[in-house]
C-alpha cells in the first residue's frame, strides 16, 4: 500500500469554493489561503442562526499504545462514509502540534484514504493559527518582565509569576530556564519555564470561545502571578489582553480544507489531551451543525481523559450535547493492554503481535470494558468501532465484539476505513445514524458547585478506578487558596498520561484500588478550569533518539518527503 503522503499528494483536491459551497457558504464567507484552504468569517453563524442543527458525534477510543489506533482516521472516514451516504457530512478535528509531528507520533492527518487534505500544510503550519497562538502567549511574558523591570507598579512577587513562554516544538532543554542574566538592563533575573504552544492557556481559550468579543473578555481574565498581598494578576491588569485579541482576530476564523474524498473538513485549535481539554473548536462545530446534517468531531486520546473534558469542559462551553459516541479500538491495543508486550513509537513492533491469539486479546479486555462503562456515563449510546488491521484474524476481533457488547456497547462494528476509505465505513456509518436517535439524556459527571477536591476525587473515582486521592502540601494550599478566591466552580481539566486510564504509564489495562497523587494545582482562569496535574505529566514533551524530524525532507522536485 502506498504510504499515506503519496496517496495525499497523488490527491485531485476539489476547488475549496466547492467544498464551501457543499456547507451552503458562499464566497463572501470564506477567505482563500491559497488554492485549497479558506478561513470561514464568523459572521455566517449570524447569518445561519436559524438553520436547524445537524447530529453530533464525539469519536474517542480505549487507552491507545504510543502508535495510536487510529481514532482520526476513523473519525474522518466516518464523515467521508455518511458523505458517500448522501449525507450533508462534515468533520471538525485538531490542527496538528508540530512537536509530535517532529517527534514520535508523527502527523495527524489521519491516515490511508481517509484523510484531510492537503497534508503538508495541515500538518505544519497550515494558516499560522498556532504562531498567532504563541505570539499572543508570549506577547504577555514578555509585558510581565516588562511591568517588572519598570518599577513593578502592581507589586507583582516575581516568585509567583506562573505564566511561562511557549514554543511549539519539543525541546526537554527549555522545560526550566533562568531568564534576565544580562544585567540591570535587560531585566531582573528570575526562574522561567517554557511550554509547548498547544499547552498554553490562550490555546484552550481559542478553543472553547464563542466569539471574538468572548475571546477578549476570556484573555483578560488570566491570571499570571500574584502580588505581594496575595491577590491575583491578570492580563487585563497588565494591559495586555487588548494587543493579544488583536494577534488572534485571524486565527480565530476556522480553517476550510477537505478529505481525500471531497468533503468538508474544519480544521481549528489544537490542544492537548493529556495537558488541556483536547478538542477542536467551539466555533467550527458550531458552523458545522448549521451547515451539515452531521458533524463528526474527536475527542483527545481515551474516554477517561479526552472524552470526560469534552463534556464536562467543552459541552458546557459550547452549551452542545452529543447526539452519539464512537469509541475506537483495535485488537493490537487490548494485546498491549494484556501486559504481554511492550510497543514503543520508533522500534520494531514485537512479531508475536501479528499471530492469531485471541488468548492475548480476552487478557487485555478490561481496558476496553471500563472506556465503554466511561463514555456511557453521560447518558449517550455508544457505538464500538474496531478498526481493522490487515493481520487481525476473525477470532480475535469476535472477542473484541462479545466483550463490547456485554460492555454495554449499542451497536458493534469493524471499520475498513484506512484501506477504504467511506466506503469501508458504511457499516458503522449506520449505526451512528441509528445511534443518534436513540432517547436519552446527556449528563454531566459532576455539578460546578461540588468543591474542587470532590470534583477531582470524582474524577479519580469514577472514571480513573483510584481508591482515593493524595495531594501533596503545595497542592492542597492551592486549591484553598483557589477556592477563596472563588474559581471553586470551575471544572476540572485533569493532566495525566494518556496511556492509562490511570496517572501512571505502566499500569495498564484498569487500574482500580490504587492512590491518584496530585502533585499540584494550576489555575486557567481565561479558559475556564482548574487543572491539577497527576503523577509525572509535562507540558513540554522532550524529542526521542531518533525523531520524525531526521525523515523529513524535500527531493529532487522539491516535494516534501517522509511526513507520516
Amino acid at each position: 500500500m502506498l504510504s499515506d503522503l503519496d496517496i495525499a499528494q497523488a490527491a485531485r483536491l476539489r476547488p475549496i469554493h466547492a467544498v464551501a459551497a457543499d456547507l451552503g457558504l458562499t464566497d463572501d464567507d470564506i477567505e482563500l489561503y491559497g488554492r485549497n484552504i479558506a478561513k470561514i468569517d464568523l459572521a455566517v453563524l449570524h447569518r445561519l442562526t436559524d438553520q436547524p442543527r445537524g447530529r453530533y458525534i464525539v469519536v474517542t477510543a480505549m487507552t491507545p499504545t504510543p502508535l495510536g489506533e487510529g481514532k482520526t482516521t476513523t473519525t474522518i472516514g466516518l464523515s467521508q462514509a455518511l458523505a458517500r451516504l448522501g449525507k450533508r457530512s462534515v468533520v471538525t478535528i485538531r490542527q496538528p502540534s508540530m512537536g509530535p509531528t517532529f517527534g514520535i507520533k508523527g502527523g495527524a492527518a489521519g491516515g490511508g484514504y481517509s484523510q484531510v487534505v492537503p497534508m503538508e500544510p495541515f500538518n505544519l503550519h497550515l494558516t499560522g493559527d498556532i504562531h498567532a497562538v504563541g505570539a499572543a502567549h508570549n506577547l504577555l511574558a514578555a509585558m510581565i518582565d516588562n511591568h517588572l523591570h519598570h518599577g513593578n507598579r502592581l507589586d507583582i512577587d516575581p516568585y509567583t509569576v506562573s505564566w511561562t513562554r511557549v514554543v511549539d516544538i519539543s525541546d526537554r532543554a527549555l522545560r526550566q530556564v533562568i531568564v534576565g542574566l544580562g544585567g540591570k538592563e535587560n531585566g531582573p533575573v528570575r526562574q522561567a519555564q517554557f511550554d509547548i504552544t498547544v499547552a498554553s492557556e490562550v490555546m484552550a481559550i481559542l478553543a472553547l470561545t464563542t466569539g471574538l468579543h468572548d475571546l477578549r473578555q476570556r484573555l483578560g481574565r488570566i491570571v499570571v502571578a500574584h502580588t505581594r498581598d496575595g491577590a491575583p494578576v491578570t492580563a487585563d491588569d497588565l494591559k495586555a489582553a487588548g494587543a493579544m485579541t488583536v494577534l488572534l482576530k485571524e486565527a480565530i476564523k476556522p480553517n476550510l480544507l477537505q478529505t481525500l474524498e471531497g468533503s468538508p473538513a474544519l480544521v481549528h485549535c489544537g490542544p492537548f489531551a493529556n495537558i488541556a481539554h483536547g478538542a477542536s473548536s467551539v466555533l467550527a462545530d458550531l458552523i458545522g451543525l448549521h451547515c451539515a446534517d452531521y458533524v463528526v468531531t474527536e475527542s483527545g486520546f481515551g474516554a477517561d481523559i479526552g472524552f470526560e473534558k469534552f463534556c464536562d469542559i467543552k459541552c458546557r462551553a459550547s452549551g452542545l450535547a452529543p447526539d452519539a459516541v464512537v469509541l475506537v479500538a483495535t485488537v493490537r491495543a487490548l494485546k498491549a493492554h494484556s501486559g504481554r508486550y511492550a510497543i514503543t513509537a520508533g522500534k520494531p513492533l514485537d512479531p508475536r503481535l501479528s499471530e492469531e491469539n485471541p488468548d492475548d486479546v480476552a487478557a487485555g479486555v478490561a481496558n476496553l470494558t471500563a472506556q465503554v462503562r466511561i463514555a456511557k456515563l453521560f447518558g449517550r449510546p455508544v457505538v464500538v468501532a474496531i478498526n481493522r488491521f490487515p493481520d487481525d484474524f476473525p477470532s480475535e476481533i469476535e472477542v473484541v465484539r462479545q466483550v463490547a457488547r456485554d460492555a454495554g456497547a449499542f451497536e458493534v462494528v469493524e471499520s475498513f476505513v484506512f484501506a477504504e476509505g467511506g466506503a469501508g465505513g458504511y457499516d458503522l456509518a449506520q449505526a451512528v445514524m441509528a445511534a443518534c436517535e436513540m432517547p436519552g439524556k446527556f449528563t454531566s459527571l459532576y455539578p460546578l458547585d461540588m468543591s474542587l477536591r470532590d470534583k477531582i476525587e470524582t474524577l479519580a473515582t469514577k472514571v480513573y478506578g483510584a481508591a482515593r486521592v493524595e495531594y501533596t502540601p503545595e497542592a492542597s494550599r492551592q486549591l484553598t487558596r483557589f477556592e477563596q478566591q472563588g474559581y471553586g466552580a470551575l471544572p476540572i481539566c485533569m493532566a495525566k498520561t494518556q496511556l492509562s486510564i490511570s496517572h501512571d504509564p505502566k499500569l495498564r489495562g484498569a487500574p482500580s484500588g490504587y492512590v491518584f497523587p496530585i502533585r499540584e494545582v494550576r489555575l486557567a482562569a481565561g479558559a475556564g478550569f482548574i487543572y491539577p496535574l497527576a503523577g509525572d505529566i509535562r507540558t513540554m514533551p522532550g524529542l526521542p533518539a531518533h525523531p520524525a524530524a531526521e525523515r523529513i525532507d524535500i527531493d529532487a522536485d522539491g516535494r516534501t518527503v517522509g511526513l507520516s
